[in-house]
């Protein structure tokens, strides 16, 4: 027997999504080919090059003082890149 599967993304703002499914919700961060997920089974960076299908996801665990650093830098570099879109 198949099962049904349901996902929709969810645009907030630019560069961030709201990400909805079946088994619950979870926010993305960043632009194509790099972005941080975070939701309910953990926070994951994720990168890869656009069109391709070739990626890399690593999760980023919490207990790990450098993964955390390295999410923070990548959200307060994607943050101020959005900002200063906007600034104009």
């Amino acid at each position: 027997m198949m099962g049904f599967r349901f996902r929709k993304s969810i645009n907030v703002a630019p560069g961030v999504r709201l990400n909805v499914s079946k088994s619950g919700g979870s926010w993305s961060f960043g632009k194509r080919g790099a972005t941080v997920n975070v939701g309910r089974r953990g926070t994951y960076a994720d990168v890869g090059i656009p069109g391709s299908g070739l990626s890399y996801r690593r999760k980023l665990d919490a207990r790990s003082g450098a993964s955390r650093s390295i999410a923070i830098i990548f959200l307060v570099l994607t943050a101020l890149y959005f900002l200063g879109r906007f600034v104009h």
